[in-house]
């Protein structure tokens, strides 16, 4: 194995390391985007029984914006419950964008990773084509033998850019996947979430009040 590291020249340093990099980020999105971590089982229903009972003070929302990506989206809900139903999902899909946006990290180093290690891959492999090209210049061809072991020696680099690309094209792909399937769960829950509270004639009230109050201050102006 080493010698196949040597023989790749330096390009292989950054293909290593970019592998190691690309295997640390695989691993901590596996870790960060457990199921259990990102929708909690029996969360939804919870909160939504939180709204029917009326405990809906500060430390519950504060202790459930804290649980997880989705207890973070139902607290932005229920911070706006007693505002008309579209300001609450105004307030859901801006939390929302947030939370993906959180839930995708690394991965765009993920995807430059596997555009970038076939180029780096071929650039060493170039590189070992010129110098032993430039070799049979000064000193002829020589053994055939030798040159076929050269010309194998020069294509390390770009199967190693392989090796690296293709896991982290895939994993990246995958994890994608993983988060917009998340993210149809969690706007589910959300929805579930405002017909519950459309349900509650509290919230049903003031959202009647807010809507009041526009027709009267347009008339006013």
């Amino acid at each position: 194995m080493w010698e196949l590291v040597k023989a790749g020249g330096w390009p292989m340093l950054p293909l290593l390391l970019l592998g190691v990099l690309a295997l640390a980020i695989v691993l901590e999105r596996f870790w960060s985007l457990r199921r259990n971590e990102v929708l909690p089982p029996g969360l939804g229903e919870e909160v939504r029984n939180w709204a029917a009972r009326g405990k809906l003070d500060a430390s519950h929302i504060a202790s459930l914006r804290a649980n997880s990506p989705l207890g973070a989206l139902l607290a932005a809900a229920l911070e706006a419950r007693n505002r008309p139903r579209e300001q609450i999902r105004e307030r859901i899909e801006d939390t929302g964008r947030h939370l993906v946006h959180r839930m995708g990290r690394f991965l765009n180093a993920l995807g430059t990773i596997a555009s970038a290690g076939p180029l780096l891959g071929l650039l060493g492999t170039v590189i070992g084509m010129i110098q032993m090209f430039l070799g049979i210049l000064d000193h002829g061809v020589g053994d055939v033998n030798q040159l076929a072991g050269g010309i194998g020696k020069a294509l390390v680099c770009t199967a190693t850019g392989m090796v690296v690309a293709i896991p982290a094209l895939m994993f990246h792909r995958y994890f994608r996947g993983r988060i917009d399937g998340y993210v149809i769960e969690m706007e589910q829950e959300a929805s579930a979430l405002l017909d519950s509270l459309d349900g509650r004639p509290a919230v049903m009230a003031a959202a009647k009040g807010v809507a009041a109050q526009k027709p009267a201050a347009t008339a006013k102006a």
